[in-house]
């Protein structure tokens, strides 16, 4: 790769991306890009050769890393400078590295419903603003007021709500954004009530989620009418291990739409069941699973 731009932050060759994920799978990045704020991002993506890819990942909770590694530059917006949240009246602000359960908690310490079932989400609030984001019958499309981030460029863009054009796990934003702050409007209420809410949903989550594993959250979306969960089950794939150069991967016991590594997997092993799952659904049913993981990176 050619040479980088200089940065105020953390800049990696060859760095193992597997322990930045839930999996603890996958090779390494080309280059790993940890910002020390968003001001160095900008300068970086401004001096970086257009023709050198970019990805972009958070905590890791709902990714696939290939075997082979990423190709380019993966930039993981790490620690405060990203992580800040702020409440002013019935809004609630956010960085793009915050974690999602840790915003349900400002909010209801604000006194702001609206936002408990972020509780129940895995990931951060760049992740939550790239794929509509939801749980337990609400999304971020419901709580969204605005957001911005920055282009491949380094250049500012800024979207409200309706820029977003949000379907179920979709955006229709452009994807070589990398979002940096986003503000969410609340419903005033009683703190208590709020919290016993997300108190509720983090139970219901520790009871029905096997989320003490090496896990990627919801393995495939919901199609039109039908369960994942419920299409996997019936096709005989609920704990039965799958192996394809590794130790194997399997749809979890408790919760057969969440894939986990119970050992050794390799990410062709989980991406391998994922797409054997796929097909066996497709064969017997007639429907067509999509992946609600996101798999990044080369083959091995």
């Amino acid at each position: 790769m050619k040479p980088l731009p200089e940065v105020r932050g953390k800049l990696l060759r060859d760095e193992p991306l597997g322990p930045f994920t839930w999996f603890r799978v996958g090779g390494n990045a080309d280059a790993l890009f940890i910002p020390a704020d968003a001001d160095d991002l900008a300068d970086f993506l401004k001096a970086l050769d257009p023709a050198v890819p970019v990805s972009v990942l958070g905590v890791g909770s709902n990714v696939i890393v290939r075997d082979g590694g990423v190709e380019g530059v993966v930039i993981r917006l790490a620690g405060r400078p990203f992580a800040g949240i702020t409440t002013e009246g019935d809004t609630i602000t956010a960085g793009a590295g915050a974690l999602d359960s840790m915003v349900a908690r400002a909010s209801a310490k604000a006194g702001l419903a609206g936002l408990e079932f972020y509780a129940g989400i895995p990931g951060t609030i760049g992740g939550a603003l790239t794929m509509n984001a939801g749980c337990y019958g609400a999304e971020t499309k419901d709580i969204l007021m605005s957001a911005w981030g920055l282009n491949r460029k380094g250049e500012r863009v800024d979207f409200a709500l309706a820029d977003f054009g949000y379907t179920y796990r979709h955006s229709e934003a452009p994807a070589d954004i990398i979002w940096i702050e986003a503000t969410y409007r609340g419903t005033p209420a009683d703190p208590e009530a709020v919290s016993a809410k997300i108190a509720e949903i983090t139970s219901r989550r520790e009871q029905t989620q096997p989320i003490r594993e090496k896990t990627g959250g919801s393995t495939f979306k919901n199609p039109p009418g039908h369960s994942s969960w419920k299409l996997v089950d019936e096709a005989g794939w609920r704990g039965k291990l799958f192996q394809a150069t590794g130790g194997g991967a399997m749809f979890s016991e408790l919760h057969s739409n969440f894939v986990i590594n119970p050992g050794e997997a390799t990410a062709a092993d989980i991406e391998g069941l994922g797409e054997a799952v796929r097909a066996d659904v497709r064969a017997k049913t007639g429907v067509q699973l999509d992946w609600e993981i996101r798999r990044i990176g080369r083959a091995a």
